[in-house]
């Protein structure tokens, strides 16, 4: 095998390959000859076809694969012989081939750049720490309450107030004629909570208990149903029952229904949920003051390519969110050149960073083990309740989705690691603070840069 390198401009190589008919005559031989061992063809015994003829009927197919393998291994070979460390999946482009002749291709990369990962003793970072305050327990067992309220028939004469079920028939008409949708019985309307139309739960309030009233609305212009939008309605409502909501009593027993030895072992353990909420926060913030670091503590060249596939995938991620009318209002109020720009900025950060980490890991043999990616697939099964097979079957089957799930698990395993070795103080924060200050501090379209 010849190997001649034709270009090495900055990350960018190009050799031109050359492999020997000879070479390539020898190896289709021993497969022919291998597979002949087990194959019987019309007139002779299994595996005693002569070389000829097992060139006459099998040699083109044999011919392709044995084409194909001596690339994948010249590729190899070229990368290790050169000591190349490719950035992306190198390109190939083969010349005219005739049978017989030599296989002659060109390939095409661009190599990761060489560069000295900074002493990561020397990083200072600050570890925010929320703690959890008792009101904020005390709010959250309230919620669990407030979600397993119940309700009793109102004391007669009761009139109707927020937080009170209405049960009402109702019958809407605009312009005199009903229209679908506008009409039920027997409904139970919660009030304040905001579920209908706005103002028809106001105008409830003070009602009683076989009052008829007209209700009279206003549709919203942006109102889904398109012959209601903008429209003025009447509805003819019967108040038939006014009934109040009764919250449990927040005590052992009430522990208990949830699954708790106790009250005490109730607050517990939502104090625990809320910690670990917190720390995520926490490790959130820390986590991108890190690459903050990282990102301004290495400058390399960085490969064209790489850069270009991750700004392809952010410009895509925008316009499906353009599409979606879900774009952040900075987004809406620059221009597409701008936003380009921006972005490719973000995705030059993202390869930057990503080649760092790669590199610390290396240095460190950090991998992903097959028992992290398992718990990784089966918490990702998890989110599709009746599926859950369907879906690990589909991850044990594309090594692309797989490495979706283990490149996050990489990352954090790499971070976890510098962490242990930077300077790491300690600060009380509220989680107001720590919020405040990741959104202060965010780059512009935070959910493309995350």
């Amino acid at each position: 095998m010849q190997v001649t390198e034709t270009t090495a401009e900055g990350l960018k190589r190009e050799y031109r390959v050359s492999i020997p008919a000879k070479d390539i005559d020898g190896k289709v031989t021993s497969k022919l000859t291998e597979v002949g061992r087990d194959i019987q063809l019309p007139g002779f015994r299994r595996g005693k076809a002569p070389l000829p003829v097992l060139k006459m009927r099998l040699g083109k197919s044999v011919l392709g694969e044995v084409l194909e393998e001596t690339l994948q291994e010249s590729v190899a070979k070229t990368l290790e012989d050169k000591e190349l460390k490719p950035a992306m999946q190198p390109q190939i482009e083969i010349g005219d081939y005739k049978d017989g002749g030599d296989l002659e291709y060109t390939m095409s990369l661009e190599v990761l750049p060489d560069f000295t990962v900074m002493d990561l003793a020397t990083i200072e970072l600050e570890r925010l720490r929320i703690p959890v305050a008792e009101d904020v327990v005390d709010r959250a067992v309230a919620s669990f309450a407030e979600n397993r309220k119940e309700s009793e028939p109102a004391p007669d004469g009761h009139e109707a107030a927020a937080g009170d079920i209405a049960v009402i028939d109702f019958r809407g008409t605009v312009d005199g004629e009903a229209f679908d949708g506008g009409t039920a019985e027997d409904y139970h309307l919660s009030l304040g909570a905001n579920t209908f139309v706005p103002g028809f739960e106001d105008q409830l309030i003070g009602a009683k208990a076989g009052d008829r009233k007209d209700v009279k609305i206003a549709f919203p212009e942006e109102y889904p149903a398109e012959t209601l939008a903008g429209k003025d309605a009447v509805f003819d409502v019967t108040v038939k029952e006014l009934r109040t909501s009764k919250l449990p009593e927040i005590d052992d027993e009430f522990a208990k229904s949830l699954g708790a030895e106790d009250l005490n072992a109730l607050r517990e353990a939502v104090k625990a949920d809320i910690e670990r909420e917190y720390n995520g926060v926490s490790r959130t913030r820390l986590k991108r003051d890190l690459l903050d670091i990282l990102a301004d503590g290495h400058e390399f060249e960085l490969p064209p390519g790489m850069v270009e596939v991750e700004f392809e995938a952010i410009w895509t991620h925008y316009e499906e969110r353009k599409a979606q009318d879900r774009l952040d209002e900075d987004e809406k109020d620059k221009s597409e050149d701008a936003l380009k720009a921006e972005y490719r900025d973000i995705a030059a950060r993202r390869v930057r960073l990503g080649i760092v980490l790669s590199a610390i890991g290396a240095g460190q043999d950090i991998e992903v083990s097959n028992e992290e990616l398992n718990r990784a697939i089966l918490r990702e099964a998890q989110n599709y309740p009746g599926r859950q097979r369907e879906v690990m079957e589909a991850y044990q089957k594309n090594a692309e989705m797989r490495d979706g799930l283990k490149a996050p698990i990489y990352e954090d395993k790499v971070i976890d690691y510098i962490v242990e070795l930077a300077q790491v103080s300690e600060k009380d924060a509220t989680l107001e603070e720590v919020i405040a200050g990741a959104e202060a501090d965010a780059a512009p379209a935070a959910e493309a840069a995350a």
